[in-house]
């Protein structure tokens, strides 16, 4: 286990993708002003994949573009492949084409030096592989983030997707992350899903003091592997994504990924339709 609060997650189903990503968003500014007002800053750690891009347009339209502080904002990743910027298997792809407007779309006020990615290319500049990586990324965060009494990262929110199979962040099923000590560690490439490279990523306990969590499943192939993680039995070893099934956690999911829930759990969660 990764020594989570325990207890069960708000579910909310939404209609389709657009919808569940909109709602993401919104829940992301909600953090974001109240920790610029209670602190003057925001630390909010986002992910990869596929679940980023619709969040970040949502964030770039009106109203939340003009509700979000951007210039006391701080992005941080809760995992990476190990590659560079530029690369297409980076998470920095879609933070450089929404959020700064590399896809013609004007962008965001997120200053660029607000935006901290795991320091990839300096590490390999510098003749060090993925465990440096991890190491110097983890001495970053322990600069500008928060920790409480069990020496957990305090951030404002988190936002994880959820693989295929069952994991989230780059901790798959049975991985060694689980008993690495720290906030981060470097993970080899995967052999059973893409893409097939070396990664870095934060730890399992790092999501757990966080007070907003957010777990974005989108579409009808993560059906089976979200009815498992929130309504199975608990193993996180064998569905990391259950690190997520806790109290604080919010569930952010389309009605395509809700559709092998459980009626009961189905029947219990918030939807929306308009």
């Amino acid at each position: 286990m990764s020594g989570g609060t325990g207890g069960e997650p708000e579910v909310v189903v939404l209609p389709d993708a657009a919808a569940v990503c909109a709602e993401a968003a919104r829940r992301i500014v909600a953090a974001a002003r109240a920790a610029d007002e209670a602190r003057g800053r925001a630390d909010i750690a986002t992910t990869g994949g596929s679940t980023p891009g619709g969040i970040y347009r949502a964030l770039a339209r009106s109203p939340l573009r003009d509700e979000m502080p951007w210039d006391r904002l701080h992005l941080w990743f809760g995992d990476d492949r190990f590659v560079p910027r530029h690369h297409r298997d980076s998470n920095l792809i879609p933070v450089d084409a929404v959020l700064f407007g590399g896809d013609g779309g004007g962008g965001t006020p997120l200053p660029h030096e607000n935006v901290h990615p795991w320091p990839v290319e300096q590490t390999v500049a510098a003749g060090g592989d993925a465990r440096a990586c991890a190491t110097v990324y983890e001495a970053e965060l322990r600069l500008a983030i928060p920790a409480d009494d069990a020496d957990r990262p305090i951030f404002d929110a988190v936002v994880v997707g959820i693989g295929p199979d069952g994991h989230l962040l780059s901790v798959f099923p049975g991985s060694a992350a689980f008993d690495a000590p720290g906030w981060t560690t470097a993970v080899a490439a995967p052999t059973h899903i893409g893409p097939h490279v070396e990664r870095v990523t934060c730890t399992p306990r790092a999501l757990d003091a966080t007070p907003v969590l957010l777990a974005v499943a989108l579409g009808a192939p993560k059906a089976e592997v979200v009815a498992r993680i929130l309504a199975g039995p608990r193993d996180e070893r064998t569905l990391p994504g259950q690190v997520a099934r806790r109290a604080g956690a919010a569930w952010l999911i389309d009605e395509a990924a809700a559709a092998s829930l459980p009626a009961a759990l189905a029947a219990s969660t918030a939807r929306e339709t308009d």
